[in-house]
């Protein structure tokens, strides 16, 4: 499993708005929907294409487009929705597919609620978006059942991620063959005893719906 780290000046700009505990339900939403746009930037680096034969007003030459099947943008409900806008400006022609997990507040542990997928992926490129990579075990639940289907290249988009949620991440994923990268803005300092980022930006879900989303995981 590989971690990217994006530094970018923009990007920890748009960041540290997004922490601000000042920052507003809407203005959230917009610089959410900004950063993953310049994270899906990094992430979409090994997208596949293939080679095709144009012209231009003033003469032949050949380009890239992207290969079939087309990527599958995978947002994992309900906070990775606040990602899909960010992620579809950058591959406006990718499939979308939906994950919804919850995770028990107690063990810590994901389960499936509720999903819309493709019943085969052998060949296909899959894009997560999970805004925060905390404990881990909602993202690694996700993966799996992805590989499971057959996706055979992954990459996860979090906004934020702690180090225990990326250790539990590989060991979550050992023994899958699939290449798996994880792409995020920062990675903090630790989780506290609840689960949560530290210093992080909050409950993600909350911050982009308002609590009164919250029945939805």
């Amino acid at each position: 499993m590989r971690t990217l780290v994006v530094d970018h000046p923009l990007v920890a700009h748009k960041l540290t708005a997004l922490r601000d505990e000042r920052t507003d339900t809407p203005t959230f939403r917009r610089l959410a929907d900004q950063l993953v746009t310049l994270l899906s930037y990094e992430a979409t680096r090994e997208v596949r294409v293939g080679p095709v034969d144009i012209r231009t007003p003033v003469g032949p030459t050949t380009g890239v487009r992207l290969s079939m099947p087309q990527p599958l943008v995978v947002p994992i409900l309900r906070a990775g929705l606040g990602m899909l806008e960010g992620m579809l400006r950058m591959l406006p022609t990718a499939e979308v597919g939906f994950l919804g997990m919850v995770r028990n507040e107690e063990t810590l542990e994901a389960s499936t609620y509720a999903e819309r997928l493709p019943d085969d992926l052998s060949g296909r490129q899959c894009y997560v978006l999970d805004p925060m990579l905390a404990t881990g075990g909602t993202l690694a639940a996700a993966l799996r059942f992805l590989t499971d289907r057959g996706a055979d290249h992954i990459t996860a988009i979090c906004l934020l991620a702690a180090p225990e949620g990326l250790a539990r991440l590989e060991q979550g994923v050992d023994g899958i063959s699939v290449p798996i990268t994880v792409v995020t803005a920062a990675i903090d300092e630790r989780l506290n005893d609840k689960g949560y980022i530290v210093p992080g930006l909050g409950d993600a879900g909350d911050r982009l719906y308002g609590s009164a989303g919250s029945w939805l995981g």
